[in-house]
């Protein structure tokens, strides 16, 4: 399998799920300067005044809302911490914390005032005297949950920075995965990159998928396919003794029978010879990124 496709898909629009605002009508001024400045930085806002339509479903409208956001922005005032309805979803997005093992609650600090007992842990983003540094604060948090192509992994003993990025030419789709390992006590790194390369009906495919709903969705079905592959067929962990790349050339099915992907895995190290092999888990590496993408986009 010789890849050589390298233009870069930006051409459809792209739909993150949206970050959903939880706040008091009293703050009304203070939340539509805070969610233009975001709609600028080309964050996906779900802000009820924008989103409901007259007739519509207060209660399913809102609920469907919490649960398909990537991250709810709690904005704490005296009059949202007496609201019933910023208490329900605040609630909501609670349970969401616990399901997902993820950050999902990310408050926001307007003024003074008794903070509930189970926010007072969080660090918020403080709006009290400054409102662009209260920005930039949200920014970088909403950058580290919205964001489903690139990421880190941090354990214990390592932590794994990765990314995913795809290109066309002439019509055909590449999709590539790249992996930097580094543990925490050992002078070395690992570096893992992974190209995936689909027949012409699992590309026909993907070039709907990503007319539909862009570049991430699009990655994140070959990802699928790889997924279950590795899952049901190979546990794919070599071991590394010397300073060459380690290659393995897999074929998988997509959705669908005739949707194939040819996968070309390539392993090396990088930095000081220990003296020592180094076992290394390609399997669970791609498992996270799965995990981490399909948190970001809200797919169950």
């Amino acid at each position: 399998m010789t890849v050589t496709i390298e233009r870069s898909m930006s051409t459809a629009k792209e739909k993150h799920m949206p970050i959903f605002i939880s706040y008091s009508h009293a703050n009304r001024e203070f939340v539509d300067d805070l969610a233009g400045q975001l709609v600028r930085e080309k964050v996906h806002v779900w802000l009820d005044r924008w989103e409901l339509s007259l007739g519509d479903s207060l209660i399913d409208k809102v609920q469907s809302a919490v649960e398909g956001a990537s991250a709810l922005l709690v904005v704490l005032s005296k009059a949202s911490v007496e609201s019933e309805w910023c208490k329900k979803e605040l609630t909501a997005g609670l349970f969401r914390e616990l399901d997902e093992k993820r950050v999902v609650v990310m408050p926001i600090l307007l003024e003074d005032c008794a903070l509930p007992m189970f926010l007072r842990d969080k660090f918020y983003a403080d709006f009290r005297t400054d409102f662009d540094a209260g920005l930039r604060t949200v920014l970088e948090g909403v950058a580290k949950i919205s964001n489903a192509s690139l990421a880190r992994s941090v354990s214990a003993d390592n932590h794994t920075d990765w990314s995913i990025r795809s290109g066309e030419r002439d019509g055909q789709i590449g999709i590539f995965l790249t992996y930097v390992q580094q543990d925490k006590d050992q002078p070395y790194t690992v570096l893992t990159e992974i190209a995936l390369l689909p027949n012409a009906v699992a590309n026909e495919r993907l070039l709907k998928v990503f007319k539909e709903g862009g570049k991430t969705k699009m990655r994140f079905v070959a990802m699928e396919a790889l997924v279950a592959y590795l899952g049901e067929r190979e546990d794919v962990r070599p071991v590394l003794d010397d300073e060459e790349e380690w290659v393995k050339r897999i074929e998988f099915h997509g959705a669908a029978q005739d949707e194939i992907y040819e996968a070309r895995i390539g392993v090396r190290r990088l930095g000081q010879d220990t003296g020592r092999d180094i076992l290394t888990n390609v399997t669970g590496l791609v498992r996270t990124t799965f995990e981490q993408m399909r948190s970001v986009l809200a797919v169950r």
